[in-house]
């Protein structure tokens, strides 16, 4: 008899792993005591704060098997701001694609590069760098995913090197957080300390995190380019073939296509505006968007009746990504209801309270981590953490600035990590990449910059580092 051949193991699909999370939550709710910390509002700030001092235990709450399964529509009309927004996003751009014209202007774009597209893989990232580091940019990466994965195509990467360019630069930028007021502005607001403080190490470590995560993605660029079956994503660039640009055939350009990209560069311009200047979010981006793409649709010759029905079909193709969002937040809301994310935060930072300065602070940052596992909102982890981060950071002889910084640590990177951060894989669904296969290409990374972080962390513990 022949042996049977074994199995190699695959991945869960992305729904499955999610499940699993909820469900080992689910059984936490049996195993770990419940409790609550008292919140109350910071004078200096408004915002709802946890009180360090206030921890107590409570009756236990653990989750039934009905209310398990309450836990996804919960969770997804909990993430329907985030939802909603990645179906207009999707509708709009599958509008302003059809005209064909996005596609002319990249191929073009791609023929003036030939012989140097390594250099496309620094320029986007830093500018998408720049863009989380100041503003906070991460949401608002979704709309360039599609365009980055075309014009990667269309120089010979892959849909990996697409995303990676947008998502690793806005991450390593957000991260650092030398401007960002999403995360180090409320965190040092919350830690009492001067706005935007400590900028000089910041910048330091966002250069250092940058450049490590650019010669990463250009080694796999390269290798991908010189050999396109060791892609991570082979199998979809293979059914993709056929839509990739004949850089030696390029159609020309019409005058519709002109009026098409003026509108979508005014659509972009405006949002990129209104994020910076009037703080606008989901909603207001989304409308924009909308908008943009609606215009785009008629300028590039379609009728009505033909914008709303390419608007249909795109918000069904990003239908994986869309809804992911509220199916990963069903980990959270179990745990909320079995009460035990306070027990998990105040178990964390009891961990650390014995350990001397440098580990202190690396422990810190671990800490942060896992409290992004649960509370992915960057501002509301901060004020669930820094009010118990701070007096810790107090009582060690650690510096509230370094308290901050673990905090942006732990709250940035592992936003391009966990899948519960619905933003990942809304992006990663516009790219057309499966968490798995993303798993695959960032986790080395992830271990890099981890590292990096944890001596960042041990050396301002050391120093002293920060104002106080």
């Amino acid at each position: 008899m022949e042996e049977k051949k074994k199995k190699k193991f695959q991945m869960p699909h992305t729904y499955i792993i999610l499940v699993i999370f909820a469900l080992i939550m689910a059984v936490c709710t049996y195993v770990v005591p419940a409790g609550e910390f008292v919140r109350v509002e910071d004078p200096n700030t408004g915002r709802t704060v946890i009180d360090p001092e206030s921890f107590h235990y409570v009756e236990n709450n653990p989750v039934t098997p009905f209310e398990f399964i309450k836990a996804y529509p919960t969770g997804m009309n909990a993430a329907a701001s985030v939802t909603l927004f990645v179906f207009i996003t999707g509708g709009s751009f599958a509008i302003i694609m059809e005209t064909g014209s996005i596609n002319k202007a990249i191929g073009r774009l791609a023929a003036s590069m030939r012989g140097k597209e390594k250099l496309l893989i620094p320029l986007i990232m830093f500018v998408f760098s720049l863009g989380g580091a100041t503003f906070g940019m991460w949401e608002e990466t979704l709309p360039f995913i599609p365009l980055a994965v075309l014009l990667a195509r269309s120089v010979g990467y892959d849909a990996m090197v697409g995303v990676g360019m947008v998502l690793i630069g806005a991450n390593a930028g957000f991260s650092s957080g030398w401007l960002n007021p999403f995360t180090t502005g409320i965190a040092q607001s919350l830690a009492g300390l001067p706005m935007f403080s400590g900028l000089s190490y910041r910048l330091v470590i966002y250069v250092l995190l940058l450049i490590v995560g650019m010669v990463y993605v250009l080694r796999y660029a390269t290798k991908v380019k010189n050999n396109p079956d060791l892609s991570i994503v082979a199998e979809l660039e293979k059914q993709e073939a056929d839509n990739k640009m004949d850089l030696e055939n390029l159609e020309a350009m019409t005058h519709r296509d002109i009026l098409v990209l003026i509108a979508f560069v005014i659509g972009m311009g405006t949002i990129v505006f209104g994020v910076i200047q009037y703080g606008w979010y989901l909603t207001e981006i989304g409308a924009i968007f909308m908008t943009m793409g609606a215009i785009c649709g008629l300028l590039g010759g379609s009728t009505p009746s033909e914008v709303a029905a390419q608007f249909v079909e795109g918000a069904k193709g990003i239908a994986y990504g869309a809804l992911i969002t509220g199916v990963a937040r069903a980990a959270v809301v179990i745990m909320e209801s079995g009460s035990i994310i306070d027990t998990v935060v105040y178990a964390l930072s009891g961990v650390i309270g014995n350990l001397p300065p440098a580990l202190a602070a690396a422990g810190m940052y671990v800490v942060q981590i896992a409290m992004d596992f649960v509370i992915t909102s960057g501002s509301g982890q901060a004020a669930a953490t820094m009010p118990i981060m701070v007096p810790l950071a107090d009582i060690l002889g650690i510096t509230r600035q370094t308290a901050v910084l673990a905090f942006q640590f732990g709250d940035g990177f592992t936003n391009a990590f966990w899948p519960q951060c619905g933003t990942l894989m809304a992006a990663l669904a516009f790219g057309g990449v499966t968490y798995d296969k993303w798993l695959k290409f960032f986790a080395p990374l992830m271990a890099i910059w981890f590292v990096m972080c944890c001596c960042f962390c041990a050396y301002a513990g050391m120093t002293g580092w920060g104002p106080f």
